[in-house]
Order: structure tokens, then sequence, then C-alpha cells
């Protein structure tokens, strides 16, 4: 196994109730497996995964890819698990000829809908950027929301709404900003506005509140950063979700997304794919996966636009909103392009 480090700007900080990101690190993974090349990615996020330092470790560690799966050795390394699990799957549609979607599902998607991003800005900034979005084809956003105070946010809300019209979905990502009464306060605060669902408004262990949530208010709650610290099983034997927000750097490969997807399908909860503001082989790998998934909500994909560069040309580019998947075999992207 080759591994390769890069660092990438975005092209401008995103702004989120935790703070700023301004950049993503992380490391390029090549393996050979079944006579093929096939690479993965590992981007580490702080707060979702484990460190970029431990990340590095555990991939250093790695003796045989396809043993280090089945020994549970990266299992407390999510980003670094992801890295090898999408190469492995990579490797394995390239050796079949087929894209990783096939070999992901029988029945899959070719083209996906996805939502824009929205940063948390001022009320004119988040209303200038949702009319862009809109503009550009995307009838899906995600706004993110904590960072001020909750009439502020419902006042961005408001104005979002009032702009784009009622055709246009609105989610809102606290991310975990909350506690359970400023959360309440804001669910109050906008219950006119037909929000397709509050993501993450609690802190991530805090599932009994997130269930208050849900039986007191008609919003439906999704739940993202809680899969990072509580077992699937658990979350949804919570009643906490009406949705999973599932990225797979988070969960450990496309692999686990899958196991939650079916779990959840189980439970009558819906699943979302989406990124942690990825580089170009990740994003394909999230893509695949969503695109195997019988959903069709809109997926938290169209983040390439946030990077000021990417590691290769991407062949899945958003255009109006949606995502096509590559249908050249593996992820879509020629390893020798990478390494």
């Amino acid at each position: 196994m080759r591994i390769s480090e890069f660092s990438l700007d975005l092209a401008h900080p995103l702004e989120t109730a935790k703070g700023p990101i301004e950049s993503r690190d992380g490391f390029l993974v090549a393996v050979e497996h079944q006579g093929e090349r096939g690479v993965g990615e590992a981007t580490p996020l702080p707060g979702w995964t484990e460190s970029l330092e431990d990340c590095r470790a555990a991939l250093d560690a790695v003796d045989d890819p396809a043993e280090a799966l089945d020994d549970g050795a990266l299992d407390d390394t999510p980003a670094a698990r992801h890295a090898v699990s999408l190469a492995l799957a990579d490797a394995a549609a390239r050796a079949r000829d087929e894209p990783l979607v096939t070999t992901l599902a029988t029945n899959s998607h070719t083209s996906l809908p996805v939502n824009a991003t929205i940063g948390d800005g001022d009320r004119e900034t988040t209303v200038g950027d949702a009319k862009t979005a809109v503009l550009d084809g995307f009838d899906c956003l995600k706004i993110k929301v904590g960072a001020r105070g909750v009439a502020d946010d419902v006042e961005r809300l408001r104005a979002v709404r009032e702009a784009v019209g009622p055709e246009v979905s609105i989610r809102a990502d606290a991310n975990g900003a909350w506690d359970r009464w400023t959360a309440d306060e804001f669910l109050s605060g906008v219950a006119d506005f037909d929000l397709e669902y509050l993501e993450q408004p609690l802190p991530a262990e805090e599932l009994a509140g997130h269930a208050v949530l849900r039986r007191l208010h008609d919003t439906p709650i999704a739940l993202d950063e809680s899969l990072a610290h509580i077992s699937p099983q658990r979350v949804l034997a919570s009643n906490a979700a009406d949705v999973l927000v599932c990225k797979p750097m988070a969960l450990g490969g496309p692999d686990r997304v899958l196991s939650v997807a079916e779990m959840a399908a189980q439970s009558a909860v819906g699943v979302v794919v989406t990124t942690t503001i990825d580089a170009v082989v990740a994003r394909l790998g999230a893509l695949h996966v969503a695109a195997a998934l019988s959903s069709t909500r809109a997926h938290g994909l169209a983040t390439a636009s946030l990077l000021e560069s990417d590691l290769a040309t991407d062949p899945a580019p958003v255009r109006n909103g949606s995502m096509a998947v590559p249908e050249i075999s593996g992820l879509g992207i020629d390893p020798s392009d990478l390494f």
C-alpha cells in the first residue's frame, strides 16, 4: 500500500457553529488488489474522526490492507479505514470492469440531486448565497445555524424562505450547538417554514433530548455527529432521528454506510449521504454509495466548489443541482492521475 499526503485550502472559510473550516489535510492510499490498483482517501475531521496524526499512524501500521479490514485493526480510526476500504472496493470494481456502484447494488441511480451548502453568514449574505444556489439549479439548500442567537437564525431562515419560495427544500444544520431549550425555541420559531429537517440540534450524545424534540415538534430531526460517537443500532433504538446523515469518512467506508442504511430502512428512517468536505476521491466514493441507495433525497455531495483546488479533475461535477455517476470502471478516476 502506498500513502501520499495532501493539503487543500478552502476557497473561503466555511463558518460553522464549531468554528471555521479553512483547509482539509489528508492522505491518498493506493493498493494492489485482484490484479488492479485501487485508490482511497483519508481526510480526517476532528469531532467526526481521528486526528491527522492518528490517521497516519494507523495507515503506516497496515501490512495487508484486506486483512486490516477483516481483523478490525482500523475500527478505531474511521478515516484510515475509509481509505483502505474505498481503495479495495475501487480495485475490485476495476477488476470487474464495472463502476463501483454496480458492485454495491443491483439497482442503482445514474444521477442524484444534491444540496447546496450555505455557511453561517449574516442575513444578507445567506439570502444572496441561497438565491445564487437556486439560480445554479439547486432545489435543496442546507444552511448552517447555531453560531449566532436563535432570533437571528430564525430571521435568516425566514428571509431565505421568502426569497426562494415554497418549492425549494431547506435544511438547517446546527452542528450540535444548542441545549434542548434553545433547540425548542428555534423549532418553534421555524415551525411555519416547512424545513425538510433540522440536523444535529443537540450534542452528539443527547439522544434522549433529540427524541423529545421529535415528539414536541413537526420539523423532522436528522442526526449526523451522533453517528460518530454512538453506534447506529443505539441511535435507531432511541427513536431520536427521522433521518441519518451518513458520512462515509466518519463511518469508516462505503461498506459501513450501506450497513447503516439497511438498518435505517428497517426502522423507517431516512438516509442522506454527505462528505466531510473531502477531495475528489472520497467525494466520488460517497457519490457511488449514495447512488446505491434507494433514497431519492438530495445528498450532501456538492462540496467540490468549497475547495480552492483539488487532487485531480472531477469526473462528476455538479450540473443543475445534480451529479451524474461516472460510467467507467471503479470510482471513475484513473489511479495514475493521482500516483
